[in-house]
């Protein structure tokens, strides 16, 4: 962390409550400036912390402690202000570093130098340069390429439950995405791990981080909260840089985004403000959003930065105020089900509740292949009729139903087995996983087919044939 100082130091600490701390009188200083404090110990040693201003009212500041203040006492802090926002180096130099959520080396490194610096806040794209997300992000998942593609610049969230793999799977997407060839790298951003899980993700991203295509930063559960609400920032400000200045196509990988919005929620509660929907604060929206939106592409320039952010349900309440105004602000949902990971199938993707809205520009001829978009709409609307079908079952019992109705349950048995379910270190390219929906749309009668050209079907299923069942 890096700032211009101002050579003044403020004694006058009034308060300090949680993280947060009151000074005054204080001219001149403005808001998300950044600031240090200054701690003198009682044996003459002094400690620094970092702060960013939160409030100001004429002569009164209020500033976050990013590290927290546990064992400070105001009579022996001063404070430095920067006179600008929270600046960062940035650079390639980022690039197989592992830090917390301050940006600070946790991997035994020195500092992270970059050649230039950008404000944490990141700088707005102008609307009339924005292009419109295009080409995918393959992630070698079978669920995610062949039915909710991720399109570069593209914003998708990804719903889960407490108890279900969302971490593995988020790990699992940051060790194995690549982008056809061309520059590539990953940002992950973590919030609110045990150090269990910490150490898991570091093992798991190794081999990447290795090679120089990863920026880690880990935020720990028993860190400060106020770090928490600093890590994503951090995180798209590096990929904004990798991206738009390297040129490389950067997917940020970010969870849990309801840890970071608890932290919201916590901060808002200290400042004592009106709180709105359940207890959160009434900018949840536009502070989400504030990070949602650095996303997207730039005409004129060849990189892209793509968001792929994880959150859990409460209780598993998709209208709960985090994945409700999540899915206002971005392009699709990719959501868990707690029955399919019952079921043991990783990842466990509910196909039918989930959805990629611009998966039609990064998908098909050109692009995939020319059978994706087609082979994809068949396959969800044969699960869909597939539901139907045990449904009926779970009603008559499954010796009552028709020839027909059951190749639909054997075309659902066989995508769980055969296309959804894959390991965890399994890397699948995208021809893999559209062989395999055809092999699973094989189980299926050719009249059933509905959705697919003929000379489609001819060409993949040249077998395939009426099924004289009724």
């Amino acid at each position: 962390m890096t700032g211009r100082w101002a050579r003044v130091e403020h004694t006058g600490v009034t308060a300090v409550r949680d993280p947060l701390m009151v000074v005054r009188p204080v001219a001149g200083v403005g808001w998300d400036e950044f600031a240090l404090v200054h701690l003198e110990g009682a044996g003459g040693g002094r400690q620094t912390r970092h702060a960013l201003v939160l409030e100001v009212d004429r002569d009164l500041v209020v500033l976050q402690v990013l590290e927290g203040t546990d064992g400070v006492d105001p009579a022996r802090a001063a404070v430095a202000f920067s006179g600008e926002p929270l600046h960062i180096p940035v650079g390639t130099g980022w690039l197989g570093r592992v830090c917390n959520g301050r940006g600070d080396p946790v991997d035994g490194g020195p500092p992270v130098l970059g050649p230039d610096r950008a404000p944490t806040t990141g700088m707005p794209i102008n609307p009339l340069l924005r292009e419109p997300p295009a080409e995918p992000v393959l992630t070698g998942l079978s669920a995610l390429d062949g039915f909710t593609t991720l399109v570069r610049g593209q914003k998708l969230p990804v719903f889960s439950v407490a108890g279900l793999p969302h971490l593995s799977l988020a790990t699992q997407v940051a060790a194995q995405s690549s982008a056809g060839g061309e520059p590539f790298c990953v940002v992950f951003a973590a919030m609110g791990l045990t150090h269990a899980d910490a150490a898991a993700v570091r093992d798991a991203l190794e081999e990447r981080s290795a090679a120089g295509e990863l920026v880690t930063l880990l935020n720990l559960a028993d860190d400060p909260v106020i770090e928490r609400l600093l890590t994503p920032r951090l995180a798209l400000t590096v990929a904004e840089h990798l991206a738009f200045a390297e040129g490389r196509h950067v997917l940020v990988v970010m969870g849990d985004m309801t840890s970071y919005a608890e932290a919201l929620r916590e901060v808002s509660a200290t400042r004592g403000e009106i709180p709105a929907r359940r207890a959160y604060p009434g900018y949840l929206y536009s502070d989400l959003a504030s990070l949602y939106e650095r996303c997207g592409r730039i005409r004129g320039l060849p990189g892209s930065v793509t968001v792929l952010p994880f959150l859990t349900m409460p209780a598993g309440d998709i209208t709960h105020p985090v994945p409700d105004l999540t899915g206002y602000i971005t392009e699709g949902q990719v959501v868990l089900s707690p029955e399919l990971d019952a079921a043991g199938v990783y990842p466990p993707v509910d196909l039918l509740g989930s959805l990629s809205r611009l998966m039609r520009k990064g998908a098909g001829a050109g692009r995939t292949r020319a059978d994706h978009l087609d082979v994809a709409a068949q396959g969800l609307a044969a699960l869909a009729r597939a539901r139907q079908a045990q449904e009926l079952a779970d009603l008559v019992g499954p010796d009552a139903l028709s020839a027909t109705d059951r190749a639909y349950l054997g075309f659902a048995d066989r995508l769980r087995t055969g296309v959804l379910h894959q390991g965890g270190g399994e890397n699948r390219s995208l021809e893999e996983t559209l062989d395999r929906l055809w092999s699973a749309l094989a189980c299926l009668p050719r009249r059933e087919l509905t959705m697919l050209p003929a000379t489609m079907i001819d060409q993949r299923l040249p077998e395939s044939g009426e099924d004289p069942g009724r």
